[in-house]
Order: structure tokens, then sequence, then C-alpha cells
């Protein structure tokens, strides 16, 4: 093939959708999402519901996400084209890809396998690098969802979750480890290293607090306050073994007394 034959086979290509990018280049593209600028004096990263995933997988978003009522049909319980016209995501993109289920096995082929502690960490530290104080928040579902972590009894993202450099975590389906574990692992693995907030968990006798209900702390001098509210509905979406002496829900009452009590410590912040 000589060249001129060459540049017409890569233009009969192009034309046809044929991504004359390699994998690497896509890669590299979608790393882009991540180059935000640095601003300001705090800084808070926050991921959630890794569900016990410690190495890259390939994730598929649902083809339906069902509304009932007046949620039929908008937004969030949008899928596939639905969404994406919503939101005015162009198909093909990484951001289609991410968010929806839409030409998933040519995409995932582009773009390789995602998330897991793997990726997260090579992410985390890159973030680090140019915001050393930031804190590292967990919004839950990490201590399960896997073989390793049932085998493990969470363990292994226990481990992995102080590894990573959490500052900060509720609770989602840990709770499906059960209380004990729930408890051995906040009062011993975590203990002065990683705070578990959770304002909304009650005993069921006398409605003590079980975890602590927020924590101070303070970025390049400036004060902040962090609250945790866990799942709520625990003991509807798990069996209510798995939490027999704790109440949860979601308590607004007591979670407003929570800020207001953060915001009368002089905090700037409070997340």
């Amino acid at each position: 093939m000589n060249r001129r034959e060459f540049l017409e086979v890569l233009a009969a290509a192009s034309a046809g959708g044929f991504p004359l990018a390699g994998h690497g280049a896509t890669a590299r593209n979608a790393s882009n999402v991540y180059d935000v600028p640095r601003f300001g004096n705090v800084h808070l990263l926050h991921f959630t519901d890794c569900h016990g995933q410690l190495l890259p997988t390939y994730f598929r978003e649902p083809s339906v996400n069902l509304g009932f009522g007046v949620a039929a049909g908008r937004a969030p319980h949008l899928g596939g084209r639905a969404f994406l016209r919503y939101f005015s995501i162009a198909p093909g993109t990484g951001d289609a890809h991410a968010l929806t289920a839409r030409e998933f096995s040519a995409a995932a082929r582009n773009y390789g396998k995602g998330d897991g502690f793997a990726h997260l960490a090579t992410l985390v530290e890159r973030l680090m690098a140019s915001r050393p104080a930031a804190l590292l928040l967990d919004g839950g579902d990490s201590w399960q969802g896997s073989a390793t972590a049932l085998w493990t009894k969470g363990q292994d993202m226990v481990d992995a979750s102080k590894l990573l450099g959490v500052d900060a975590m509720t609770g989602h389906w840990e709770f499906t480890l059960g209380a004990e574990r729930v408890k051995e692992v906040v009062e011993g693995d975590f203990k002065g290293r990683v705070d578990f907030l959770a304002q909304n968990v009650r005993t069921a006798d006398f409605g003590d607090p079980v975890f602590a209900p927020y924590v101070m702390r303070e970025q390049n001098g400036v004060p902040i306050a962090i609250v945790g509210q866990a799942f709520p509905y625990t003991p509807i979406a798990n069996p209510r073994y798995f939490v027999l002496d704790w109440r949860l829900g979601m308590r607004g009452g007591d979670l407003q007394q929570v800020v207001d009590e953060g915001r009368g410590k002089v905090v700037h912040i409070l997340v």
C-alpha cells in the first residue's frame, strides 16, 4: 500500500466512525477530567460506593433507572439516550461511558478498566501532590461488595482504607457485617487514624449515640466540622438482626442540632 492508498483508508475509516486514536490516547484524555486547577486553601477529596473493589474492573451502568409516581421519567431516574439528552452529554464521550450503558462494549475497549483502589490510590496521590493538607472523605459502601471483602469480613478494605489515608467516613452497607464487627473496626483498626461518623445511629434502649456525630478538623488555619449521616434505611434494606440493638433513620431534627452545634464552635466550613 502506498501513501495515497493509506490516507484513503484512514479517511474511509474515520468517516465510518472507526476510532483512530489508540487506547493510550483515550485514557490520557479521560484522565484530564481530574486536572482541576488548585483554588483556595481548603480542599476536600470525596469518594463513595467502591463496594469492596480493590482491583480495576469493567463497570456498566444500568440500562434502565426506574422512577415511580411523580419521579417517573424525570432526572435522575433516566437511563441511556434519555439521560444523555437531558444532561446534554455527547454520545461516545468519556462522560457518556461513565454515566450510561450506551455502546458499552466499544467504549470499554477504548477506555479500559476503571475504578478500584488501585486507580483510586493513584488519583489521590496525584491530587494530594498539589493539595498536601486535603482531607479524604469516604461516603461508605466500602467494606462490602466483593468476594474478598466477604471472606475477610471487610478486613481487606479496612486495611486498604488506612493505606489510602482516609480521614473520615460514614457507614452505608458496612452495617451488613453486623454491629459487633463494625464496632470492632471502629474501636480497633480505625482508632486514632480514621474518624467513623454517624450522628443518626442510636442505641435501641436509651437512644444514646453509638458513634461520634461529627469531628472538628483544621486545614491551613481554617476550622472545619465534618458531620456523618449514615445510610438511614439499613434495618429496612437488610435483615434487622444485623443491627438489632441500634436504631437508625433520617433524624433530621437531631442532624440540625449537630449542625447548629458545629457552627457554634466558630467553624468556617461545615460538611
